[in-house]
């Protein structure tokens, strides 16, 4: 694949990631993006890095050379919107599970606040004097105590992350 590449190709010439970004004018993140598979270059972008890496553009994008056609701006066009597309899909697909992980959360935390009002706090009528139910006693009241004041926080913040994971159209 591109990503793989580029970085090959990049490391065979002996050039650092700072090195080919400051010979493309970019950053050196942008570099790095690439090189993981989170971006990809535009068409003029990736003539210029087969330029600086003095390596014909349909390596890049991982065909066999072939001699008789030169580097085509439109199908280099074409490859780069394939591998958009699929960046876009992997991008959909985490943004799903995390939509669905914050929604999961809220329900969880509904549910412990629910069985935490229900229960209604029994412990604070326990015979204190043996030491056991005292060190039992106090931990589900701290942990009570705390749930119910991180509680809110918790919610606002699965109401919103779930809202800022929605598929936007």
């Amino acid at each position: 694949m591109l990503n793989e590449n580029i970085k090959a190709v990049r490391r065979a010439k002996g050039l650092s990631q700072e090195a080919l970004a400051i010979r493309l004018n970019v950053v050196r993140q942008t570099v790095s993006k690439w090189e993981r598979g989170l971006s990809v270059p535009d068409s003029e972008m990736l003539v210029s890095v087969s330029e600086v890496l003095e390596t014909p553009v349909s390596v890049l994008l991982g065909e066999t050379l072939s001699g008789n056609s030169p580097d085509d701006l439109k199908s280099i066009s074409q490859k780069l919107e394939i591998i958009n597309s699929q960046l876009a899909r992997e991008k959909a697909a985490k943004r799903r599970i995390l939509h669905w992980a914050f929604i999961l959360l809220f329900a969880a935390n509904i549910t412990a606040f629910a069985v935490i009002g229900k229960a209604g706090s029994p412990y604070l009528e326990w015979d204190y004097g043996n030491p056991e139910t005292a060190v039992v006693g106090v931990a589900l009241h701290a942990f009570e105590f705390c749930f119910v004041r991180i509680a809110p926080f918790i919610l606002t913040g699965t109401i919103v992350g779930a809202v800022l994971t929605l598929k936007k159209n």
